[in-house]
């Protein structure tokens, strides 16, 4: 326990003995209390060896009994006027006739600052007291926060690391301050000019005497390259830093300044030269925890609210530096090309599919008290981030959202969901409600291939999410592409890719001039389809060294093409351009070129850019081949098998009363529509187009028609017939006539779709009052306003054609257990609209996730049959 007392003395606390080290085990600082007890011991002891000065103490203490009863009538006559005062207030208030609300309003915020500023304080000081301690006063101080090293029994301690930090400090501010200004001013600056907010400039930066502090050190020996080391800190900084700035001519200040987070230090390459080491690469696995405080003028801005201006352009920025896939190099050895530590190394994509979420907090109040909310959904790969559509007014929103993710490292990494409640309000301002928050591991994404889950969210009352991810790994061989563009044309969702482009731009010679007698200031702009780039600005030099990676997914290499345009950022004018068409580098050996120089077109005659690019194409790591009975459970983290789609045709023999010559069924490996002659079917077709299903339809005369019967789907005894005839002269076994519905779920979007085509011998009881039908739709169990479906009203009609498509988000598993109740109705009735006939289908039919799906006439049923 000596090391302990020495710790806590040092910072400032009495020296406790192990009894009451135990029992103040809670806390770091010191305990006044004990402070005191300590002291009137010390009293004590110090009266019985000194009787003259225990009396002298005695009559100092008398004459401090009258001083304090001095100050205790100034104390009464203060709290007198106090409450005079506030009476006095409230009166004037009355007598004035003001609303409350002038006397309310200003209380209500006052108590709300004071209290968000003495979490803050009380947050921060725990912070710096855990930062000036070592790990054994952390250990027995805050036994529910303990070190990295003590719960991973593969992170070691590391005190000599944090001693060096301590003595190197003072030398390592230097480069803090360096990158500060050169790296995050400049972005900054250029952040806060969206918000009408110009001159931001840092005048001064001390970064205090406390160095961060590394809770515990992991080094990687399996699969790990032998040309490089890879260690992972955990890294925690609250320091004593004192920066100063300007911002509109206002100056302001960051104090209390605190990050933590995991920090990956890839050194290589290694080398036979000292420091044996080539260089690192230094960058946050996701993104940090980041808080500071506000002083000086700008201290108006540290509101809950106001401040998150500031506060999230400074963690963007960071994030920029040196969150991945962003990364921070450091050279050590001259002889180590930028190439190998500067150019980007994905090692695979991540594609994310936010389905939907179920039962999420309500946070908008409503006239009659809680209403629902505007949820969205902000999707984090380290510092890439995606935000879904808001729904409106729902606790159960379906997004139907995909995007996809480069990841850089598959242990470490993380995909982070944060759901909030969109609330209107001033641009940059987090007006939004939190509704919580959900983790994944890449590491468990990669091992499984693809899953498909849902999330119990966390930080929220209640609330689920449906996530799907499939992992890709990137290859090489040409041959690979065939397979991505047959599975991005299967989801028929725009945004997914097929390849990933790596390029590093090493440098430029030869630039034009853009000025008379003056050299440009040249950057770089690239551009793959929608996404855009830019390099660092190079002043004055008609030769730029940049030296910069980006990453770029690629929809089509055979159609798409990189943009190069070089800019001089004072005038504006270009220095020249370059159009490279990628299916040119699927020529090349293992789709990469290397340190390559190109000429630029409009520019000058021996104008240069030297790159290098590489093309990977996105490849499953698993066969995609296994049957429909793997699909993977979406209830729960179990959730990992592959998903797939296969046609599951069953042989029974057609009945002679409604056989028809059918042609050949369409094969399911071909992702082209059938030509179609001219038919009801052919509007269906395009359709579907529209709503980009994957579903292959074919016309009346093809594989629809060709399905033999199957067994019974309903609960009921209706026989249900798998071709569909263009017309049927049966008006089915009840007399109420017949439904034509094509039903089929695609398990890559997880989506059914129903079209409900026509209906032929509607009984007509009164040739006077003809039926003016229409169709209604819902999902079994629980008929929810959700999932109702309506089709248009045909008037005057036993025969109806409605052509109408429907789609509900749905996973496999609430698939299988799902009934479709189909209900027709006439518009014509005194009493709201009286039912036809009805029909209920079990959706746990195989067929119905085939390419085709079933299409079939269904007989409909009186009402009274399903009560």
């Amino acid at each position: 326990m000596s090391d302990t007392t020495s710790g806590v003395s040092d910072v400032g606390g009495p020296t406790p003995t192990s009894s009451e080290f135990s029992g103040e085990s809670d806390s770091l600082l010191p305990d006044s209390a004990g402070t005191t007890e300590t002291g009137s011991e010390m009293t004590g002891a110090s009266k019985e060896q000194n009787p003259e000065k225990a009396e002298a103490d005695l009559q100092a203490a008398t004459a401090g009994g009258n001083a304090i009863g001095s100050d205790s009538l100034g104390s009464l006559l203060y709290s007198f006027a106090k409450k005079v005062v506030t009476v006095g207030i409230i009166y004037f208030v009355g007598y004035m006739g003001w609303s409350v609300a002038w006397l309310i309003t200003p209380v209500i915020l006052s108590v709300a600052r004071e209290q968000w500023r003495s979490k803050s304080e009380t947050r921060r000081n725990v912070a710096k007291a855990s930062a000036l301690a070592n790990d054994k006063e952390v250990i027995l101080a805050r036994l529910g926060d303990l070190p990295a090293w003590v719960f991973f029994p593969d992170v070691e301690r590391c005190e000599w690391l944090n001693k060096i930090l301590k003595q190197v400090w003072p030398n390592a501010n230097y480069f803090a301050k360096n990158l500060i200004k050169d790296s995050i001013e400049p972005s900054i600056q250029q952040a806060l000019t969206g918000y009408k907010l110009n001159g931001f400039k840092f005048d001064r930066m001390i970064l205090g005497t406390i160095p961060p502090r590394i809770g515990g050190v992991k080094v990687y020996d399996k699969n790990v390259s032998r040309n490089e080391i890879i260690m992972d800190l955990d890294l925690f900084y609250a320091g004593d830093c004192d920066i100063n700035f300007s911002l509109s001519g206002l100056r302001g200040g960051i104090k209390d300044f605190q990050i933590h987070g995991t920090v990956r230090v890839i050194m290589k390459p290694l080398i036979s030269q000292m420091p044996l080491i080539g260089g690192l690469q230094i960058f946050f696995l996701n993104n940090p925890n980041i808080d500071f405080n506000l002083v000086g003028v700008v201290d108006l801005l540290d509101m809950p609210g106001l401040s998150d201006i500031l506060r999230k352009i400074i963690v963007e920025q960071v994030a920029a530096i040196m969150v991945l896939p962003n990364k921070l190099p450091i050279i050590l050895n001259d002889g180590v090309p930028a190439l190998s530590l500067k150019m980007p190394e994905p090692e695979g994509v991540l594609r994310i599919h936010v389905v939907e979420a179920k039962d999420l907090m309500k946070k908008d109040i409503s006239v009659l008290g809680k209403g629902k909310s505007d949820p969205y959904a902000i999707v984090s790969v380290g510092a890439q981030q995606f935000r879904t559509q808001t729904i409106d007014n729902t606790v159960n929103p379906k997004w139907d959202y995909w995007c996809e993710a480069e990841v850089n490292a598959t242990l470490g990494q993380e995909i982070e969901l944060n759901l909030w409640d969109w609330d209107p309000g001033f641009p940059g301002v987090q007006n939004d409600d939190y509704l919580g928050r959900a983790t994944v591991e890449i590491s468990s994404v990669t091992k499984n291939g693809e899953i498909d889950t849902w999330l119990t969210l966390e930080q929220a009352k209640h609330g689920l999410v449906h996530l799907r991810l499939t992992w890709f790994t990137l290859s090489a061989e040409k041959a690979d592409l065939k397979a991505a563009l047959e599975e991005t044309q299967l989801l028929r969702v725009t945004s997914m890719s097929t390849a990933l482009l790596t390029v590093f731009i090493d440098s430029a010679k030869n630039l034009p001039q853009a000025r008379q007698q003056s050299q440009p200031d040249p950057y770089l702009i690239l551009s793959v389809g929608k996404k855009t780039e830019q390099t660092s600005v190079q002043m004055r030099t008609d030769a730029p060294v940049w030296e910069q990676g980006f990453t770029f997914l690629v929809g089509n290499p055979d159609n798409d093409t990189l943009q190069l345009k070089v800019v001089d950022q004072k005038t504006g004018n270009s220095l020249g351009n370059l159009t490279y068409i990628l299916s040119a580098l699927m020529e090349k050996k293992n789709l990469e070129v290397m340190s390559q120089p190109f000429l630029l077109q409009k520019s000058g005659p021996e104008t240069k850019i030297i790159m290098s690019m590489s093309l990977r194409i996105l490849k499953r790591p698993i066969s995609n081949d296994a049957s429909l009975d793997k699909v993977s459970s979406s209830e729960g983290y179990g959730g990992d098998s592959t998903l797939s789609r296969t046609s599951s045709i069953r042989s029974a023999p057609i009945s002679a009363a409604d056989s028809t010559t059918t042609e050949p069924a369409v094969s399911t490996g071909s992702f082209r529509k059938q030509e179609s002659r001219k038919s009801t079917t052919s509007a269906i077709v395009d359709q579907m187009s529209i709503q980009e299903e994957p579903f292959i339809l074919s016309t009346l005369n093809t594989a629809m028609m060709a399905t033999p019967p199957s067994p019974n789907l309903s609960d009921h005894g209706t026989e249900l017939l798998r071709r569909s005839p263009s017309t049927t002269s049966s008006a089915g076994s009840c007399g109420l006539g017949r439904i034509q519905l094509t039903i089929a779920f695609s398990v890559q979007r997880q989506r059914l779709l129903i079209i409900v085509h026509k209906i032929n011998n509607i009984p007509l009881k009164d040739p006077t009052n003809i039926p003016d039908p229409y169709v209604k739709l819902y999902l079994l169990p629980g008929r929810s306003k959700d999932s109702k479906r309506k089709t248009n009203v045909v008037k005057d009609n036993c025969d109806p054609v409605f052509d109408a498509t429907f789609e509900y988000i749905i996973s496999n598993a609430e698939l299988v257990n799902s009934e479709l109740e189909i209900t027709v109705c006439t518009q014509k009735g005194f009493f709201g609209s009286p039912v036809i006939g009805m029909q209920k289908l079990s959706l746990n039919d195989p067929e119905i996730c085939s390419p085709q799906g079933i299409r079939a006439w269904y007989d409909l049923l009186p009402e009274s049959k399903f009560e």
